[in-house]
């Protein structure tokens, strides 16, 4: 795709307009109109946009295709040099070295400009002249209130305000075109169109790129062709399955959305084409960046490594500056606006493939006062957006005609030997579905049977659980676990449920997690009737900022969650390659949930899904699909949702038991010391005993 064709008439609106900005910032570094502090700012941001003028010009000049290699890690470098670790104390996109400079009450509304005016780097790869005028026109807006004399905090709210609320039409409207319409394909045209063996096409994506998605995508253009098509094979038809196993027809679907991590562009060329072959054309959309369609969460597009996590970890709440009920339904009206032009778009959307990695050292956030926050207020309209825009998502496109599938691979940075890592990882993702799947039927069989299952801790592990089951109505077309072998969840190995949250009461501790980029060390989450009262872990040295980080990263900023799911991990291959390499504690989530009983604290797994039937192998019916939360949508929808799902995950090696108790109180010994204990079971045991 030449983005510059296919904004041609969008730009040329615009033109003018992004001229007249051009032509005044120009001007700045020679004015020395604003006095100090603040002039250093306002010259050093519009030499940085002087920079992206020049980078736009030598994009639309073909510059890119002529550059060496060299020459675009230049290039890549000084976009993002600035708020690289080892520049970071004295960065202007640091909000505490802002407030020092620049004082406490405008520095921190400064620094989210100066994050804003960096969202246009990757504006400028694509050819989005109308974002990036929008923020220099808001950049000179300020700059001339700093002229006349120095400002209060609120005028600069204020712009900052009607940038957002006057251009939220465009922001909203062109992430919704690019997450369903196949029209969009700057990055797909990358994947597909460059020459993998060179390098070069790393760089086109507008994104910082490390020595770690050079060396990704060197070690994919080592690794035989069969072994790329059996890694993209496994993706694409993990896909498949999960529509097969959900019940749901693949067959009205036109498009599927592609989540990955840039260096993997061998293994997703190959999954096009698998996709294609299904009758579905593969979108991909950047993970959005603007502070209004920013997600403090997770990452949901593709992207590369971040050049600093303190840097988001630091802007992950600008929205705080202008957030309340206003923006809210203004965000919604729009969104509303833009699904229903979209409508048969929408309806052709089957959902996400994600393609994760895992290796990096767990990221140690140092929360700063300088920052911004949400309130309390502002934390409720976000819950209430978010509950909303689901609603109005399933409208659009129903869960029920919808699934997923996701699967992850080791970086570099997990360490040596990586190829042998790799390929330990590759095994796992591949393991035998119907050795899996058997054996936990097993283990559904004795399960079904049980009315509460106890869960307890070893060791130092002081995790002490009592999970309520729902009851069944009939055994014979009954069960109250879902089987879970390698569809949407890839690698296979695990038997889930919704618990009874009436209880559902006691300690969650395991001593060391990944939840997304933080690596949680001595969590511990105290349920009472299936919701979270206490919490902590022993991050930071102060108790209450380990608090904070909880309730941010697994809570999500609610007070409580209740339990969402309740599952025992059976993939033993999975953990003893953790511990054979010493990586037990890089592996993802996705992963370690298959290494032991894990817990989701929010929705459900059947979210927006539950009058929708599923079914095991066996041909019984998964009625363990609700709780009391979710059940309040037949009343009050509001009520029934949190928009999260966040699983914890106890390792075999922290683990004393698993007892599932019959209502007449007969024990049945599900795991004894870290191992399977059930008849049927016992090939889980093999790996373990490996070690």
């Amino acid at each position: 795709m030449n983005v510059w064709e296919f904004r041609k008439e969008e730009n040329q609106r615009v033109m003018e307009r992004y001229q007249l900005s051009m032509e005044r910032i120009r001007q700045i570094p020679e004015e020395g109109s604003v006095c100090e502090p603040y002039g250093s700012f306002f010259i050093k941001t519009a030499r940085f946009i002087i920079r992206l003028e020049g980078l736009i010009a030598w994009l639309q000049d073909g510059g890119q295709k002529r550059a060496a290699l060299e020459e675009w890690k230049q290039v890549n470098h000084e976009l993002y040099q600035d708020i690289l670790p080892e520049n970071y104390e004295k960065s202007y996109g640091n909000p505490a070295f802002a407030s020092m400079e620049l004082g406490k009450e405008l520095g921190p509304l400064l620094s989210l400009l100066y994050a804003e005016i960096r969202c246009n780097i990757p504006c400028a790869y694509e050819g989005k002249l109308q974002e990036i005028t929008a923020a220099n026109e808001a950049f000179i807006e300020i700059y001339n209130r700093f002229e006349e004399s120095i400002p209060q905090a609120q005028e600069v709210k204020d712009v900052l305000y009607w940038y957002v609320s006057d251009y939220a039409d465009q922001t909203l409207q062109t992430w919704l075109m690019e997450r369903f319409s196949s029209q969009w394909s700057f990055a797909k045209d990358i994947i597909m169109e460059s020459d993998l063996s060179d390098l070069r096409y790393l760089y086109q994506f507008g994104e910082y790129i490390s020595s770690s998605e050079i060396e990704m995508a060197a070690f994919l253009n080592t690794l035989p062709e069969e072994t790329i098509q059996s890694m993209a094979d496994t993706y694409v038809e993990g896909y498949r399955k999960g529509f097969e196993a959900m019940g749901r027809d693949l067959s009205k679907k036109k498009t599927v959305l592609v989540r990955y991590e840039i260096g993997f562009e061998r293994m997703i060329r190959q999954a096009v084409e698998g996709f294609r072959k299904l009758g579905l054309e593969p979108l991909f959309c950047r993970v959005p960046q603007r502070v209004l369609t920013r997600n403090p969460s997770r990452k949901v597009g593709w992207h590369s490594t971040s050049p600093n996590k303190q840097y988001d970890y630091d802007h992950r709440y600008d929205s705080a500056v202008f957030m309340g009920n206003t923006v809210k339904e203004r965000k919604l009206e729009v969104l509303k606006t833009a699904f229903e032009e979209r409508r048969e778009e929408a309806s052709w959307y089957a959902g996400p493939a994600v393609v994760e990695t895992f290796g990096e050292e767990g990221f140690q956030p140092v929360n700063k006062k300088e920052c911004f926050a949400l309130s309390p207020h502002q934390e409720e309209v976000v819950r209430s957006f978010n509950n909303e825009f689901n609603q109005l998502m399933n409208q659009y496109v129903p869960e029920e005609e919808t699934s997923f599938t996701i699967i992850a691979f080791p970086r570099p940075e997990i360490g040596e030997p990586y190829q042998e890592i790799f390929q330990e990882i590759i095994r796992i993702n591949t393991l035998d579905y119907v050795l899996y799947r058997d054996i936990q039927q097993v283990l559904i069989n004795a399960l079904d049977r049980a009315e509460y299952v106890k869960v307890k801790g070893k060791g130092e592990n002081s995790t002490d659980l009592t999970i309520s089951l729902c009851p069944l109505s009939n055994p014979e077309t009954e069960t109250k676990f879902e089987n879970c072998v390698a569809d949407v969840n890839i690698p296979v190995g695990e038997v889930f449920t919704s618990p009874k949250l009436t209880g559902t009461t006691g300690m969650l501790n395991v001593g060391s997690v990944y939840i997304g980029d933080f690596q949680f060390k001595n969590l511990k989450l105290r349920f009472e009737h299936g919701f979270v009262k206490e919490y902590s872990c022993d991050n930071l040295p102060d108790p209450e900022e380990s608090r904070k980080l909880v309730k941010q990263v697994i809570l999500k900023n609610h007070e409580s969650l209740p339990m969402g799911e309740f599952a025992i991990g059976t993939n033993t291959t999975a953990y003893a390659v953790g511990r054979k390499y010493n990586i037990v504690d890089r592996l993802p989530i996705l992963i370690v949930e298959k290494m032991g009983p894990h817990f989701a604290v929010g929705d459900t797994c059947y979210s927006w899904a539950e009058d929708c039937p599923m079914y095991n192998p066996d041909g019984k019916e998964v009625i363990a699909r609700d709780n009391e939360v979710s059940a309040l949508r037949k009343t009050d929808v509001s009520k029934a949702y949190f928009s999260c799902h966040t699983d914890v995950t106890i390792p075999y090696d922290e683990l004393e038991s698993i007892i599932a108790y019959e209502k007449d109180g007969k024990a049945l010994e599900i795991i004894r010391d870290g191992r399977f204990a059930l008849p049927g079971t016992e090939e889980l045991n093999r790996a373990l005993e490996e070690l």
